[in-house]
Formats: structure tokens, C-alpha cells, sequence
């Protein structure tokens, strides 16, 4: 099993042991993150990003890797988070594949992969992973902290865990809860990885080219599912309509293979992935979203009662968008009003991009504006 990390990654070691919420701890673990900017004299212009289920710690480019990041439109000189005004913290979740201890990583007991002897992986068990990632860097207060999709779950478990740690708060596309719909879809993600023979129980071979070993199909059809939902209908339409591939780009012989250009888009995006990202780790991050209920990690009765308990926090922006099946608008509406309740200055930002649940990534027009403008308040 292969840990994907990119270069100019840092690390900070977590307390050992590392009490994991579920049960169970961790020896020895880390946490990778990538920074840009300088902190001020008092350390108070600290931004913290968290991300969503798969992306590494490289949001944009840095001195340490030159290249484009995930979020490079948004991370910069210039840009709606200015690395000139502001130091920037990224920061791989807990579990994953890309720096951080996860599935994919050594067991210090063993010498062996972790695989399905990682402990269960809960959305507070990475919100305390990145406290102390802060902390480890001498600061005391956060700036903000912006958390996009899953991060914006993390987030809330973090302002609720560690009250005070953050001034302010973008949560964009997250949510307080998982959904049944989300649930759902993220529940038929990991049975078309556990159903593929290959996976083995967690028990694959992904060295070198061994795809006799690797479930393969499996997370193909698991990033299949995904990608399906981080956009909408309306721009699966716009964008590729019915239009057919050309008769030397199908399937051979295969009388239900490829047939229509968004089948072929699909398959290009999911082979792309399932090479890049650890199935395990797929696994036990997907579920600790389903676990996620703001209600439960505040001991409160419901989430809005969880939402009214974070203390600390001055300001938030909630941001969704219209299309977003994944994380619907509903949800940024309950934790702006839940804040609101909570004392938190709010805003609520509904915003009317065609690009669903991944519009903040690549719909920078509309996302750009209302991030810029809440940072450049005083």
C-alpha cells in the first residue's frame, strides 16, 4: 500500500498516544500540512483550511512544490485568501492517504500497515488532529478557519471541541449532519469497493502495476458515484448533452461499452483516481462523514441545539449553492441560522452556480466575491 504525498509536505506529531474518539489510540501519528504567507508579530493573522474527503495539503503553490494546488484560484497573493495578508494553514485529514497517519501508514507496533487495524475514524477525532496542528505552531487564535465539504464538518466539530480556537468561520458546502441521500450514496460507494474480490478485505496489493491484486474496478465505481454527485444535472447537460463518441473511441466488441461522451468522462476521471487515493482510507473517511451529527458531539439534543453551544467565535459565512445535491443548500441554511441563534454574527450565501457540490473549486466568479469580502472585514 502506497502513502501519496506531494512534495514540500511538513509534519507535526500528534500527543502519544492519540485518544481516538470511537476506541482505540494511535502511536506515533502525524499530521501533514503545507503553509504560505508569514504569521504577524502577535500571530493573530493565522488561516486555517480544511478539506474535504480527498485532497492533500497542497492547496496552492508554495516555495516547497511549485505546483498548481487544489485550491490555487482561491490560495495566493492577491487572491480572496491573500497569502499576503494572511498565513495560510492546510492541513491533509486525519486518515487519509496524502502525509497523515491513516490506513495506508505504518503500524509502530507491528511494522505492518495499518489497513483495517486503523482504529475508527470519526470527523472529531480529525478536528482535535488539527487543534494541535495550531497549537504545535505557537497559535493561539485562529484568524479563521474556512473548511470546505467534509472540512466544513470538521470545522464545526472544531469550533465545538475547542472553543475560542477561531475569530471567525467560512463553512462553504458542509454541513452539521450527514443526510440519508449522502448516506446513501457514500454507503453504495464502499460496497462497490468491499464487493470487489480484489480488495481482499483490505488485504491489497497496489505496488507497481499489480492491478491483479488491487481493487481496480471497485474504486472506480466508488469515484463513478462521487463525481456523479459533485455536479448537477443541469451542467451534465449543458456539458455534454447526448452527444456520442466517435466509432474509434468505443468499446470494441463490448455491446454496452462506452457509448456517449459523459460515460467516457466519467471513466477518464475515475481512472485518474483510483491509483491516487487508498481504498481503506476511502473507506473510513466516507464513514466518519455518515457518523457526523453536530448534535451528538455537543452532547445536545439536535444539531441546532449543537450549533447554539459553540462559544468563541465572532463571525461566520455559510455558503452553498442552489444545485448541490451532496450537501444541500438546506444544510448551509441551518448553520447559518444555528450560529445566528448562538450569537455569531452570520451571513448566509445561497449562490446560483450550475456546478453543484464542487462549484467551490472551480466556479471561482461566484465563490471568490463572497470569501474576499468577508476576510477584507474588520
Amino acid at each position: 500500500m502506497t502513502e501519496f504525498i506531494p512534495p514540500g509536505t511538513r509534519w507535526v506529531a500528534l500527543p502519544d498516544p492519540f485518544p481516538m474518539r470511537r476506541g482505540g489510540v494511535l502511536h506515533g501519528a502525524r499530521m501533514a500540512y503545507e503553509t504560505w504567507g508569514e504569521l504577524d508579530a502577535d500571530r493573530g493573522n493565522a488561516v486555517l483550511i480544511l478539506t474535504g474527503l480527498s485532497p492533500d495539503a497542497h492547496a496552492a503553490a508554495n516555495a516547497g512544490n511549485p505546483e498548481p494546488g487544489w485550491w490555487d484560484a482561491m490560495v495566493g497573493s492577491g487572491r480572496a485568501i491573500d497569502t499576503d495578508r494572511w498565513f495560510v494553514i492546510c492541513v491533509n485529514a486525519l486518515g487519509s492517504c496524502k502525509g497523515s497517519t491513516g490506513p495506508a501508514s505504518r503500524d509502530p507496533a507491528t511494522g505492518a500497515t495499518y489497513r483495517l487495524a486503523f482504529p475508527e475514524l470519526s470527523i472529531e477525532d480529525c478536528a482535535d488532529a488539527a487543534a494541535h496542528v495550531v497549537r504545535a505552531l505557537g497559535i493561539a487564535r485562529l484568524a479563521c478557519v474556512v473548511g470546505n465539504s467534509m472540512g466544513g464538518m470538521v470545522a464545526l466539530a472544531l469550533l465545538a471541541r475547542h472553543p475560542g480556537i477561531s475569530r471567525t468561520h467560512v463553512n462553504i458546502s458542509g454541513a452539521a449532519r450527514a443526510l440519508p441521500f449522502s448516506i446513501a450514496i457514500r454507503s453504495l460507494q464502499r460496497e462497490a469497493i468491499r464487493l470487489d474480490p480484489k480488495w481482499n478485505a483490505g488485504d491489497y496489493d497496489d505496488a507497481g502495476d499489480a492491478a491483479s491484486a488491487y481493487p481496480e474496478a471497485g474504486m472506480r465505481m466508488a469515484r463513478k458515484l462521487g463525481v456523479i454527485t459533485y455536479r448537477s444535472a443541469l451542467e451534465w447537460d449543458g456539458r455534454f448533452g447526448r452527444v456520442r463518441l466517435e466509432s474509434d473511441r468505443r468499446a470494441g466488441d463490448d455491446p454496452f461499452g462506452l457509448e456517449f461522451e459523459v460515460e467516457s468522462y466519467l471513466e477518464g476521471h475515475a481512472r485518474r483516481f483510483v491509483r491516487r487515493f487508498d481504498p481503506n482510507s476511502y473507506l473510513y473517511l466516507s464513514r466518519s462523514m455518515d457518523w457526523f451529527d453536530l448534535g451528538d458531539t455537543t452532547g445536545a439534543a439536535d444539531v441546532d441545539a449543537g450549533l447554539a453551544r459553540i462559544t468563541g467565535l465572532e463571525r461566520a459565512l455559510a455558503i452553498g449553492v442552489h444545485t448541490d445535491i451532496l450537501f444541500p443548500l438546506q444544510q448551509q441554511r441551518q448553520i447559518a441560522e444555528g450560529l445566528a441563534a448562538a450569537g455569531v454574527d452570520t451571513t448566509f450565501a445561497a449562490l446560483e452556480s450550475p456546478q453543484g457540490h464542487d462549484a467551490f473549486l472551480v466556479d471561482i466568479a461566484r465563490f471568490d466575491p463572497a470569501v474576499r469580502g468577508f476576510l477584507d472585514m474588520p
